[in-house]
């Protein structure tokens, strides 16, 4: 054998060597990324951190007028006097996650917010089911630090929806998949925010969708007439003599469109506080326009469905979302 052909052969054998080596490390890099347990990684098992923001960041709040931050009840679940709006942000843990959202609007006749109860609980429940939750304090109406009380309620809806699809890639969320949820004076918030969404309240230079793509309303206010509404209600947000054009505005069974929202609406037949022909009312103006709705009418619950297991009236919204698609990785 000459030297040129052992000299050949040795360099095809180092070569071969060496390819069975390189084959050899990526195979087994491979192997140990693809065998990696989640375990490994606990985020991918437990839900994140809330996180809490200024609604409007470090911009100014719009409608505001100069006023000491007098907010108290925070540690009861019972907030009163807010005027500095927050918005906190449940995220649910990877291996459950849908990629929907919703942002939540808790009760308290726009004199406070029950917040604990209708808020960060309710928050837990969907991120139980990888529904991502955006729980809002929104501004409680009040003259002496809003410019004009009936408009900052819904001023901070929208920028809660605004906020909620800005940040919607980031925390992995889709943006076509965001709902609102409201409980009695924050259904009756939720339900202006879908039929007002087109009625710009904020700075939106990006044109930001602020339309929910869905509704979930929870024995909610609807109507400002005097012969339906929550008197305490109205009066906190329209004041003691409102005009029939600010009442008729605000009474969004008459403000319903064709491109409301689909609704869910969940009500107690014997409910003392907010008379269930609010529900009644916007599901016959849905029908009328033809949107789709659903409605779970209790016949004892009472206001805020104490005699109910949560179950019972939780359980339909879950259904009801899974039923239209709203927990699918796409929806047709």
């Amino acid at each position: 054998m000459n030297k040129w052909l052992t000299t050949t052969i040795a360099i095809c054998l180092t070569c071969v060597s060496l390819s069975v080596v390189a084959e050899e490390k990526n195979t087994k890099a491979a192997h140990e990324q693809k065998t990696e347990k989640p375990a490994n990684n606990p985020s991918y098992f437990f839900p994140p951190k809330m996180q809490s923001f200024r609604l409007y960041g470090d911009a100014a709040i719009p409608n505001s007028k100069p006023a000491p931050d007098e907010e108290i009840g925070a540690d009861k679940g019972w907030i009163q006097k807010v005027s500095q709006p927050y918005i906190q942000v449940y995220l649910p843990a990877k291996v459950k996650a849908t990629g929907a959202s919703v942002v939540i609007f808790p009760g308290g006749a726009y004199w406070g917010l029950t917040f604990d109860y209708e808020g960060v609980q309710q928050a837990t429940y969907f991120v139980d089911h990888g529904i991502a939750a955006f729980v809002v304090k929104y501004r409680i109406p009040n003259d002496a630090w809003m410019l004009d009380k009936s408009i900052g309620p819904l001023q901070d809806a929208q920028q809660a929806m605004k906020f909620a699809r800005q940040h919607a890639s980031e925390w992995g969320l889709d943006a076509n998949r965001m709902g609102a949820v409201g409980f009695s004076a924050g259904g009756h918030l939720a339900s202006t925010l879908a039929t007002h969404f087109d009625k710009l309240q904020i700075e939106n230079p990006d044109n930001i969708n602020l339309r929910p793509d869905f509704l979930v309303l929870v024995y909610p206010v609807i109507s400002m007439d005097s012969k339906v509404t929550h008197v305490d209600s109205r009066k906190a947000l329209l004041g003691e003599k409102p005009s029939k054009e600010r009442i008729n505005y605000f009474s969004n069974e008459l403000q319903v469109t064709a491109n409301t929202p689909p609704t869910l609406l969940l009500h107690a037949v014997d409910d003392k506080l907010v008379d269930v022909k609010n529900s009644i009312l916007f599901l016959e103006a849905l029908k009328k326009e033809k949107v789709p709705v659903e409605a779970h009418l209790f016949e004892k619950g009472d206001h805020g469905f104490f005699l109910l297991p949560r179950d019972r009236w939780q359980s339909p919204i879950i259904d009801w979302l899974t039923t239209n698609g709203w927990l699918n990785l796409k929806k047709n």
